[in-house]
Order: C-alpha cells, then structure tokens, then sequence
C-alpha cells in the first residue's frame, strides 16, 4: 500500500490532514494553528480503512508538522486525546502546559 500524506495547514486557521493512496482519501485529521497552537480537533478513517493503523499514520504526521514549526498541540480530538496520554513521555515536548524543567 503506497499512501501520501498531504498536509493542507493554513499559519493561522483551520486545515486538515489527508492520507491517499491512488488520489483516494483514505482518512482525515481536522486541525487548527494560532499562535504557536497546532489543535487537533478530529481525526476520521474512512470506510474500508479501519484497523490498518490509519490512525496511526494520521497522528505521525500532526507531530511532525507540529515539531517541525515548533508548536504546542492541543489534543480535543478524542483519539489523539488518547494516543497523548497512552504515550505521555514520547509528547511531552508536545504539550502547552509543560511543568518547568
């Protein structure tokens, strides 16, 4: 299975994030950036796609676009909520609300 991952983030205001493989839209991530905050706000995988760790690719995707632009992310989608706290220490660098070092 060859899927691209497109990234359609606007600096200040809501995007998404697509994964396709043959032109078609395998899932989406619905997402927000404003000052300095990437917001995660949904993250949906279509019909037929389910279990096949769309999700997954989905997710890696936001925290790399949010590494590499240096934001903080806040998780109100319900699975990356989860994914977040299941994997704290590997987001940690993630989170807003970072206790001082």
């Amino acid at each position: 299975m060859l899927m691209d991952t497109e990234l359609d983030i606007k600096e200040e205001g809501k995007g998404a994030i697509y994964l396709r493989e043959d032109g078609k839209t395998l899932g989406e991530m619905v997402v927000g950036v404003k000052d300095g905050v990437l917001t995660a706000y949904h993250t949906e995988v279509f019909e037929g796609g389910e279990g096949k760790g769309l999700g997954k690719e989905l997710l890696n995707a936001m925290v790399a676009y949010a590494r590499e632009h240096q934001l903080k992310v806040v998780p109100v989608c319900a699975y990356v909520a989860a994914q977040f706290k299941r994997r704290e220490e590997e987001f940690a660098d993630l989170s807003p609300l970072q206790p001082p070092q």
